[in-house]
């Protein structure tokens, strides 16, 4: 129990850091893109913000409603991702946090800063100032579209990811399997099985 409790805090610190810097990252980003460009420009870069959260979200769901058995069939034929599918699954409870919690509630949060300033740009162009009564308007439309938008998105994605919650994960893992080709960036590390008893047992 102290040691599964260990674990445990000892990942929510992991993932308190790479929270922490990638919702710098994101912001400082996403602030320099929409500095100084059009509001239309601005406003896709959010509906791009709202995707990548849906999609995050669609993958965790798909890692926990998937299971290692297609896979393992997959990776006997030796067939590029399988592997790394199978190793997604088996860490599903981790992947899912990282991609529901962390890429998701930070796409969530930077969306909405994104949002804000779109607003000002829209009605500083249409001659209004800071804090007026359009302002005002537009902000409360574009920040409930941008709500709607993410909550309906995250809704299908949920859908999607229970039915092909397979080929979502293979493909995924397809992913994983060319970061680690071709960057030589591991995400998932798979253990090695302990055979030394079973050796010995045969030896007996």
């Amino acid at each position: 129990m102290k040691e599964s409790m260990k674990k445990s805090l000892n990942w929510s610190m992991i993932i308190a850091v790479i929270t922490f810097v990638l919702a710098a990252i994101f912001s400082i980003v996403s602030t320099t893109i929409l500095s100084g460009v059009a509001w239309g420009v601005g406003m896709l870069i959010v509906f791009l913000i709202v995707l990548l959260g849906v999609i995050s979200d669609t993958i965790g769901v798909a890692a926990t409603a998937a299971a290692e058995k297609p896979f393992h069939a997959m990776a006997a034929e030796k067939v590029p991702g399988a592997k790394q599918a199978v190793l997604i699954v088996r860490n599903a409870d981790r992947f899912s946090n990282f991609t529901n919690d962390v890429i998701g509630d930070i796409a969530g949060v930077i969306s909405g800063t994104a949002s804000t300033y779109v607003v000002i740009q829209l009605a500083m162009q249409m001659g209004h100032a800071e804090g007026s009564i359009l302002q005002f308007v537009i902000s409360i439309i574009f920040t409930s579209v941008v709500a709607a938008l993410t909550v309906g998105g995250k809704s299908v994605g949920k859908t999607l990811a229970i039915q092909y919650a397979t080929e979502i994960i293979f493909q995924v893992g397809r992913l994983f399997y060319f970061l680690e080709v071709k960057l030589k960036l591991t995400i998932f590390k798979g253990k090695k099985r302990k055979q030394n008893g079973k050796k010995n047992n045969k030896r007996k």
